[in-house]
């Protein structure tokens, strides 16, 4: 049955369905994503921007009014990335113009989907065609077309009209943007934002969601982009030009927002900046962090910054992508056991460690780039068990791992593990036979009994609690923050061992990563035989990215 007109009820379907969507084509939106930066981080931030709306819309009155200040709000606190911050304007169009007519029909979308558009635009100083801006505005264009030919035109119609049209603006994309051209993709974020439409089609006249296509591994060329640099005049960066996103909410004015804008346009690029009403979501590619935040602070409160350094995003999203597609003699099948493990892994040899001590799924992901609920979901799924203990082995990870529970009919036990080392420990108190329940309180305390440390490498100028950090310097981190701050990389590693080590402990196991060498191995090894002798030492190849070494002392 078709419904012409939603109420409060139908538009939480329809955010729920958006959610649902985004979450089962995560991968490959991912998968698109080569602009502005080829990061792969496109449908985690979209889905993760849902996330927050959903979680907004629980807590919010079952009335219409709410139910849009909840999409508006929940959108705008939890936008993640460039994509996430820009789906948030769209949300946001769409829900004021629905709340002011009282529901969603056929007229309505059309205007809703200009206000999104017109908003979308509005957010960006230098919009660039080719992008989710050129998709969001075809449909509204369709839509308007669609009513305009017929005034009282049926929700589906016109829904239908701006689905066509989008789909078509989105097949052009790469006609419009050399990098999608290169690349043999479209573009990421129209293709996420499409989902939405067929969501609100879901809802109106029962049509399927739409199933992602079967992932055979292929995608663009990521590391060749790296290098692009596109000869047009749209604001194009390779990762190199522009190395840190900075986010942060702030808290001004709203007349003050244009100036903003205007010296943010000096400081930066791939800038996006929704909002009102004095709180506004702001984004920004930058190589200056203190001007990107000095500018909030000269008109009024910024506040949840977020840096991320982009050079090393690209480089885990390769690290992760690489992991994933490399051929391997083909598995046997898991043996079926009571309680099965499933752990996130960061290098060939972790992953090699975790199998060797039983882990029965291993999930590629790392510091930035988090394997998203609908992964992990998969991964205990095809373990073969009925209980699961979860492993995420990264502290970002946890409350991604914690969703898992409520989406399997497994039973499924997380152990809020926050770094590799402690993954290793808790699973020698891994005991097959026992319920999940059993194993997490163990393995629990096993993880809580090690003491973690990693090294990488300083990618900015700072300070902490030792003193001034160079960029370039190794810094040696454990629980409770920085320990050691050297020039030299078993300087940095000693030292944190240093500042670890007591009398009580017995083992110490080193996990060499990318960037390790024999000779500052060497170097550490036999620091540790003169200054703790007693000490048993262990020393595996673990191959992950950005962090030479892992460190768990028991």
């Amino acid at each position: 049955m078709t419904t012409d007109r939603l109420g409060a009820d139908e538009i939480r379907r329809v955010v729920a369905a958006f959610r649902d969507a985004l979450r089962s084509h995560q991968a490959l939106v991912n998968r698109l994503n080569v602009y502005p930066v080829p990061d792969g981080d496109t449908g985690t931030n979209m889905a993760l921007t849902l996330e927050s709306v959903v979680a907004e819309l629980d807590s919010a009155g079952d009335d219409l009014a709410s139910t849009c200040k909840a999409i508006s709000h929940g959108s705008l606190m939890g936008a993640r990335g460039n994509s996430g911050v820009l789906l948030s304007g769209i949300l946001r169009g769409v829900a004021v113009t629905v709340d002011e007519a009282g529901g969603l029909d056929g007229p309505t979308l059309a205007r809703a989907l200009r206000a999104a558009s017109d908003g979308a635009y509005a957010a960006v100083p230098r919009p660039v065609e080719g992008t989710i801006l050129t998709v969001v505005r075809e449909a509204a264009e369709a839509a308007e077309a669609a009513v305009e030919a017929e005034p009282a035109a049926p929700l589906a119609a016109v829904g239908e009209a701006a689905r066509a049209q989008g789909h078509d603006a989105l097949r052009r994309t790469p006609e419009m943007l050399p990098v999608l051209a290169e690349a043999g993709v479209v573009d990421s974020g129209g293709t996420g934002l499409l989902l939405l439409l067929d969501a609100l089609l879901h809802v109106v006249d029962g049509r399927p969601l739409p199933e992602p296509p079967d992932d055979d591994g292929a995608g663009p060329d990521l590391d060749a982009l790296r290098q692009h640099a596109d000869a047009g005049d749209h604001d194009g960066h390779d990762v190199g030009d522009l190395r840190y996103e900075v986010m942060y909410l702030l808290e001004a004015p709203d007349e003050t927002v244009p100036e903003f804008k205007k010296v943010w346009s000096t400081v930066g690029d791939s800038i996006v900046i929704v909002g009102g009403d004095g709180l506004w979501n702001c984004h920004i590619h930058t190589d200056d962090i203190g001007a990107a935040i000095e500018a909030a602070v000269d008109i009024g409160r910024p506040c949840k910054i977020r840096v991320t350094d982009l050079m090393e995003q690209v480089e885990e999203e390769r690290w992760v992508r690489e992991g994933a597609a490399e051929p391997g003699a083909p598995e046997a099948p898991p043996e079926p056991v009571p309680t099965a493990v499933v752990a996130v892994a960061t290098g060939d040899g972790v992953g090699r460690l975790f199998r060797a001590l039983h882990v029965q799924q291993v999930v590629a992901g790392g510091q930035s780039m988090n394997p998203s609920t609908q992964q992990l979901v998969a991964a205990v799924e095809a373990t073969a068990a009925d209980e699961v203990v979860l492993l995420p082995n990264n502290k970002n990870i946890v409350a991604v791992a914690e969703q898992v529970a409520g989406l399997t009919a497994k039973a499924v036990r997380v152990v809020p593990t926050r770094s590799v080392s402690e993954g290793l420990a808790a699973l020698v108190a891994y005991d097959p036979e026992a319920s999940a329940e059993a194993n997490a309180t163990q393995m629990g305390a096993a993880a809580d009994a090690v003491v973690a440390g990693e090294v990488t490498r300083a990618v900015r100028a700072s300070s902490c609690d030792l003193g001034p950090i160079r960029e370039g310097d190794w810094l040696g981190i454990a629980r409770d923050g920085i320990r050691a701050v050297e020039a030299e990389l078993a300087d940095a590693v000693c030292t944190l061992l240093g500042a670890l080590l007591t009398e009580e402990h017995e083992i110490i196991t080193l996990i060499e990563g990318e960037g390790a060498s024999a000779a500052s191995t060497r170097r550490v090894t036999e620091w540790l035989a003169e200054a703790h002798p007693d000490l048993e030492q262990e020393v595996h190849h673990g191959g992950q990215p950005l962090y030479p070494y892992y460190v768990g002392i028991e």
